[in-house]
C-alpha cells in the first residue's frame, strides 16, 4: 500500500552522520515506494549540513530542504517543517530526529498504526519492544522521571511522554500548528501528548540512541514552566485539549 506521507526532520550539525542516516532513510522509502522528507535547517547548524541537504535535494526529489533562518528554537524548526508538509497536502506527517537517534526502519510501523484508525502514533521507549541505548544514566533518568512527573501532574496515562518520534494525520497537525504551543525546547513533545490525550492514539515501541549526554538547563527550566502552567489549569478544571 502506498501512503501520501511526509517526514519532518530538524537538521543541525549533522555532517558526520548525514550519509549513513540518509542511506537508511532512502532504503525504507525505496521499499515503501513512497514518501517525502523535509529537512529543516537554520542558523544553529554551523557545519556543512545545509550544503549536504541542498545537494541531496537536487539529486533526489523525495528530499526537500526547508531553510528557516528565522527559527528561535527547535520547536520553530519542527513547526516550520510541519507547515511545509501541510502546504504540500500530505495525509500523514511523521517527525523524527536525525543522526540515527531514531531508526528509519520504524516508519512502516507508524504508517500502519496511522492507517488503522488512529489519529496519532507516539514512539515509546518504555513499552515492550522499546529501548534506549548509547545513553548516560542521567539522560535516561530525565526521560523516565519526566514521564512519571508529567503523567502524575497532567493526568495522562502514556508509557513515554518525552519521545520525539511521532506521527499524525494532517488534520491533527493543522490543529496544533494553529494552537500556539508554549514550549520552546524539548518539552514540546510532552505538551503535544498532553494536548492530544483525548485523540485516538497508539504507542509504538522504538529504539532510541541518545548521543547527546545531557539536556541544557534552559530546556529543563522551560519544561518545568510549561508543565506547571498546564498543571495549574488542570487544578482549575480548565485543561485544554486538541481533538
Amino acid at each position: 500500500m502506498k501512503y501520501n506521507f511526509a517526514v519532518v526532520i530538524p537538521m543541525a550539525n549533522e555532517q558526520e552522520d548525514f550519509h549513513p542516516f540518509v542511506d537508511s532513510l532512502s532504503e525504507v522509502m525505496d521499499l515503501l515506494e513512497c514518501g517525502k522528507v523535509y529537512f529543516v535547517v537554520d542558523k544553529v547548524s554551523k557545519d556543512n549540513t545545509l550544503d549536504l541537504c541542498n545537494e541531496l535535494a537536487k539529486k533526489d526529489s523525495r528530499f526537500e530542504t526547508v531553510w528557516s533562518p528565522q527559527n528561535k528554537n527547535v520547536v520553530d524548526a519542527y513547526l516550520n517543517g510541519y507547515k511545509a508538509a501541510l502546504n504540500n497536502k500530505h495525509d500523514i506527517i511523521i517527525e523524527m530526529d536525525a543522526g540515527l537517534s531514531h531508526d528509519p526502519k520504524a516508519l512502516p510501523m507508524f504508517l500502519r498504526v496511522l492507517n488503522e484508525g488512529n489519529e496519532c502514533a507516539f514512539g515509546s521507549r518504555f513499552i515492550n519492544g522499546g529501548s534506549i541505548w548509547d545513553s548516560t544514566w542521567k539522560r535516561t533518568f530525565l526521560s523516565k522521571f519526566g514521564t512519571i512527573l508529567s503523567n502524575t501532574l497532567l493526568g495522562t496515562k502514556m508509557y513515554d511522554m518525552t519521545s520525539g518520534f511521532q506521527g499524525f494525520h494532517a488534520h491533527i497537525v493543522q490543529q496544533f500548528v494553529d494552537y500556539g504551543l508554549l514550549s520552546k525546547a524539548h518539552f514540546y513533545q510532552t505538551e503535544l501528548r498532553y494536548l492530544l490525550r483525548k485523540s485516538r492514539y497508539a504507542e509504538i515501541p522504538i529504539h532510541y540512541r541518545a548521543p547527546s549526554p545531557s539536556v541544557s538547563k534552559k530546556a529543563i527550566y522551560n519544561s518545568f514552566d510549561v508543565l506547571f502552567h498546564y498543571f495549574l489549569l488542570r487544578l482549575k478544571f480548565k485543561s485544554p485539549v486538541i481533538r
